[in-house]
């Protein structure tokens, strides 16, 4: 029987510093539950997660934010972090 999530495909939105395994966990999950996952970021080519008290692994960017469209997606990930609330305040400010 097909999972529901079979060809879902399922934006996970992270910047600089996001709890590693809060996204590398639920995008493994998703994965093997038939989802294509693709990471969104205003970071580039890459960006970096935070894992537990140092900086943690690099991750490729599938899409920039700027080119992300919501309808594109049947779900969301927001990985948290202890660096996000800053990143996401100043993104605010200045964007």
């Amino acid at each position: 029987m097909p999972s529901k999530l079979e060809g879902k495909k399922i934006a996970i939105l992270v910047t600089h510093g996001f709890e590693q395994s809060e996204m590398t966990e639920p995008k493994k999950a998703l994965e093997n539950a038939g989802a294509k996952t693709f990471v969104i970021s205003l970071a580039g080519e890459q960006v970096r997660g935070w894992n537990h008290t140092e900086w943690g692994e690099k991750f490729p960017v599938d899409v920039p934010l700027d080119t992300a469209r919501t309808a594109d997606y049947s779900g969301r990930v927001l990985p948290g972090g202890v660096m996000i609330a800053g990143a996401s305040l100043e993104n605010t400010a200045t964007g």
